[in-house]
């Protein structure tokens, strides 16, 4: 069985991140990596492209940049914790997350918000001005 052990310390990219978690689908996936939004040690690579234990993925996911290190892989799609158990997310990562979200929050906070719906001659109004504007 020489080809399991081959199999055990590598991972297709796609299978990997689906595994993991990050996307709900491998066709999504798939199209994340040929798209461009995952780097592999800071190159563009193919769904196909083998990861390793000790890789760097760079994912754009959701307005969000995630630097992760593989840590497992994983044999098959379980829970989030035995997911979770496979990568790590670096420092800097995680603190550049920090400060998107405390920035997306104060945005929030900053925007002019109603305690109601806005009725029908309102959101014309609103329609109006969104053509006006873009």
């Amino acid at each position: 069985m020489a080809g399991r052990d081959e199999t055990e310390d590598r991972h297709r990219l796609d299978k990997w991140l689906w595994h993991t978690r990050f996307f709900k689908t491998r066709s999504l996936a798939t199209a994340a990596v040929s798209g461009g939004k995952i780097k592999v040690n800071g190159e563009r690579v193919k769904p196909a492209h083998a990861v390793r234990a000790g890789d760097r993925l760079t994912l754009s996911i959701q307005q969000q940049v995630l630097d992760i290190d593989v840590l497992a892989f994983p044999a098959r799609r379980g829970t989030a914790t035995e997911a979770q158990a496979c990568y790590a997310q670096t420092p800097e990562s995680v603190q550049r997350n920090v400060v998107l979200r405390e920035q997306h929050r104060l945005a929030a906070l900053s925007r002019p918000h109603s305690d109601t719906r806005p009725d029908k001659r309102e959101r014309r109004q609103l329609d109006k001005l969104r053509r006006s504007q873009g």
